[in-house]
């Protein structure tokens, strides 16, 4: 059995008593002074997360840009320096290796962030498509990574860390200097409100964790609420809505994925788009607060028609809510199906994403 492996920040957790479990590998805070506390605080006011589990890869030379271009969905030609933009690793067959997002820091030099739990496949397959001329170098363990999220993040980050942030648009990112070390800070959440994602050196995250809770306006929040905020925003998580076994055309209907390009896996994606898929995923909001799991059934007429990929209360909607891959002519909003929840069935109507809409990501 493999022990789990720890952030730089356990002891921080340990220390303010977190409920600790496994995700991805890591023993990672689910909690602090409950799911529903922290997930209000982080609509209402600022949160920080601690997500050193993921992974960064940095990549540079004259044919970075050509190798990325070929290896994943989203185009990479047209990112400015200082832009970054989500999108696939894929396999031949359109099965999604990983979501991830690709930093531009310069002419020549990229930054991927990919997930904890695919970081050592996607680390080996995207070195098996490189040119001699680029350069990888996994940087995932010298970097710590805190998300701080909520609409009044900034302000509480430039309080705490007493300095002025540069005016970034949603998904624009700077290499800055804070508390005396280089930081790669951006404009990007997995929370659906205004926040940023801070880079640093390992060695430096947890200087940075206590400064930014010293002031306590800042509060910790652990995967428990960044669960829920994100299902209500319709963000999919890899493992859950996304996977080998389909491409992401099921997911989200070819978003993030730029068909004028060539790159892995884009002749299934093309035929997915032409003849579609047999189950799309859906969004589903409960008449209750009871809700469903990942694998739970999904009924329409009595039959078997999809299954919940994630499910959870909503708690800024007051219902509970999912995610399924349901039979494609059952996808329109309005749709009524039953989910079969440990054999009792619960009545559900398919909607449209997000199923929360109020979030400040977005504004300026």
């Amino acid at each position: 059995m493999h022990r789990m492996k720890k952030t730089p920040l356990h002891d921080a957790h340990r220390a303010l008593n977190a409920r600790m479990g496994p995700f991805g590998g890591w023993d990672m805070p689910i909690q602090y002074e409950g799911i529903l506390a922290e997930h209000e605080y982080t609509r209402k006011a600022v949160s920080a997360f601690d997500i050193c589990h993921m992974g960064e890869f940095d990549l540079r030379g004259p044919t970075a840009e050509s190798d990325l271009e070929r290896l994943l969905t989203q185009r990479v030609s047209t990112i400015a320096i200082g832009q970054c933009r989500y999108g696939y690793l894929l396999r031949e067959d359109g099965g999604v290796l990983d979501d991830l997002t690709c930093y531009r820091l310069a002419a020549d030099r990229f930054y991927l962030v990919v997930n904890a739990g695919t970081l050592d496949q996607d680390r080996e397959w995207i070195r098996s498509h490189l040119s001699p001329a680029t350069t990888f170098t996994d940087v995932s363990g010298d970097t710590g990574k805190i998300d701080v999220q909520g609409p009044a993040s900034r302000a509480a980050m430039e309080s705490a860390l007493n300095v002025k942030f540069p005016d970034l648009k949603y998904f624009r990112a700077e290499e800055v200097t804070l508390l005396g070390a280089p930081c790669l800070l951006s404009r990007t959440g997995y929370t659906g409100e205004w926040g940023y994602e801070l880079y640093m050196p390992t060695s430096k995250t947890r200087m940075f964790w206590d400064a930014l809770l010293s002031a306590g306006q800042i509060k910790p929040a652990g995967l428990g609420a960044r669960d829920t905020l994100r299902l209500e925003v319709g963000y999919p998580l890899y493992g859950h809505e996304l996977s080998v076994d389909r491409s992401p055309v099921a997911a989200t209907r070819g978003s993030f994925v730029d068909i004028t390009k060539d790159f892995i896996g884009k002749a299934a994606v093309v035929r997915d788009l032409d003849h579609g898929c047999p189950r799309y995923l859906a969004g589903l909001r409960l008449e209750s607060r009871r809700a469903a799991r990942a694998h739970d059934k999904v009924l329409h007429q009595g039959a078997a028609v999809g299954e919940v990929t994630s499910g959870s209360v909503a708690p800024s909607l007051g219902v509970a809510i999912a995610f399924a891959y349901i039979n494609a002519n059952l996808c329109a909003p309005g749709t009524e199906v039953e989910l079969d929840v440990h054999g009792k069935p619960l009545p559900a109507v398919v909607v449209e994403i997000p199923f929360y809409k109020d979030g400040t990501a977005r504004r300026r």
